[in-house]
């Protein structure tokens, strides 16, 4: 190519909007699982270190104001897949049918822009789905966990590679809580010899390796420091459950807190490797990497919220949609792309993740209800589109619906009972705990919250009440 018509190509591309093959970045996307906005030192965890993850915010940029797509994992995950917020997301609770083939989705939108798409971890998203699920999505490979209830177990007698099970030395037998579904791959090890997540690890660090030399997408959806809900608090006291409880073998924690901290120590030490790995292979300038967690921590397994002080200074945990449960802890690192050691306010949430990848990848994303975030992470505060508010309907414990803009929060309760009960309302810029309900102080914000909850909604298909606690489909209402 001539220089001149060089030059005019990256004028194109750069007034376009879009990237130049050669210049698209790879893409990594470390989602934890259950991990709370107090959970980082970064983050104002005193009891546990996370120095991996406090160097990677040093050298990035902290979100302080980043939201999950919902407070439980399958619907937040398909609001990070599909850009689209749960009024209207296929995929509304953990017991929905999967998300459609054909779906548009995140990887596939990557994939068509020349990327390699692989996702190690967990799935996830819906109940009782196809094993090559990941495949239909847009991935060229995957090595995990499909079934969200198989990834409750970190011994299992399984993983799936490509849509086949490969088997493990592990044997399992149903655990305490009664959920055990034959087949599924769910339930409490008995021999425990392979350990999952590390194993996923290893794997997502291999697709690394090989792909260096191509634009790639990793999606790297740890279980961890979720609950094996079957190990549960009964018999087997094994809810947190992990090969060895390393540093922490002689604290004068339960036995589940321990697991927890391993949990933590593992995925700082992930961060680690990741970017280690890039650094060595020399692609480190050209990747683009985000940490996150897809809800708010978890009560489950034994572990308690406020024995660490899981959520910081926020209210609420998992399943709750006050703060606790949707906002979440961001990092952002890309070295000489994006500020070091900064940290922004700026209002996003996972559906945001669509148009930005898009636009790394120099193509057009869905006009669905995502804001891209590159003006932000390159700096450039001033171009950042911002949102009006963000939005979302939660089916289980009554129903629960909430709106969140820069200042205010409004949130229901008992929805699905009552569809027009009295909204709480928080000035979450001088309260950011929500402990004061000023609803009645503001009779017109609470007036156009009410407004946006009914246009924000739509109809859902879906299943709303849990069926038996995930181990079958059954008798469910819609909304």
């Amino acid at each position: 190519m001539k220089p001149f018509c060089l030059f005019l190509s990256v004028l194109l591309c750069c007034l376009c909007g879009s990237t130049p093959a050669a210049e698209k970045p790879n893409l990594i996307f470390i989602l934890a699982d259950d991990l709370g906005y107090g959970d980082l030192s970064c983050y104002g965890q005193k009891t546990l270190a996370t120095p991996n993850l406090d160097r990677m915010a040093a050298e990035g940029m902290r979100f302080t104001r980043h939201y999950a797509g919902l407070t439980v994992c399958a619907p937040s995950r398909c609001v990070l897949m599909t850009g689209k917020h749960t009024g209207h997301a296929v995929v509304r609770t953990n017991y929905d049918t999967p998300m459609p083939d054909g779906t548009r989705t995140l990887a596939g939108l990557l994939q068509s822009a020349g990327y390699a798409t692989g996702a190690f971890g967990k799935w996830g998203i819906g109940d009782v789905i196809p094993e090559d699920d990941p495949l239909r999505k847009g991935f060229d490979t995957f090595y995990g966990y499909v079934d969200m209830y198989h990834a409750h177990n970190f011994f299992p007698p399984f993983l799936i590679r490509d849509g086949k099970r490969e088997p493990l030395r592990n044997t399992i037998i149903p655990g305490s809580d009664g959920t055990f579904a034959p087949g599924r791959g769910n339930g409490v090890a008995q021999e425990k010899i392979d350990y999952a997540p590390a194993m996923i690890v290893d794997e997502a660090l291999e697709f690394i390796n090989a792909k260096a030399n191509e634009p790639f997408f990793l999606y790297l959806a740890l279980n961890t420091p979720h609950a094996n809900n079957e190990g549960g608090k009964g018999d087997f006291q094994r809810g947190m459950e992990v090969p060895d409880y390393g540093p922490f073998a002689d604290r004068d924690w339960p036995e589940h807190e321990k697991g927890f901290a391993r949990m933590m120590h593992d995925i700082d030490d992930t961060a680690a490797r990741v970017l280690e790995k890039l650094r060595t292979l020399g692609i480190a300038e050209n990747t683009l990497v985000i940490f996150t967690s897809d809800n708010g921590p978890h009560q489950e397994g034994g572990h308690e919220v406020e024995f660490f002080n899981s959520n910081g200074p926020l209210k609420g945990r998992k399943r709750d949609l006050y703060e606790g449960g949707i906002r979440v802890p961001m990092i952002a690192w890309w070295p000489g792309k994006v500020p070091a050691g900064t940290v922004s306010d700026h209002l996003s949430c996972f559906h945001d993740w669509m148009p930005t990848f898009a636009g790394l990848a120099g193509v057009e994303a869905p006009d669905h209800d995502g804001l891209s975030l590159l003006p932000t992470l390159q700096g450039r505060t001033e171009s950042q589109a911002r949102h009006d508010h963000l939005y979302f309907e939660f089916y289980e414990g009554g129903g629960k619906q909430a709106i969140v803009t820069e200042r205010w929060k409004a949130v229901r309760l008992d929805w699905n009972e009552h569809p027009d009960a009295l909204l709480e309302l928080y000035d979450l810029q001088n309260d950011p705990a929500e402990e004061k309900n000023v609803a009645a102080e503001h009779p017109g914000i609470i007036n156009d919250m009410n407004d946006g909850m009914a246009k924000l909604h739509t109809s859902h298909s879906g299943v709303i009440t849990p069926p038996g606690r995930g181990v079958g489909k059954g008798a469910a209402t819609k909304r």
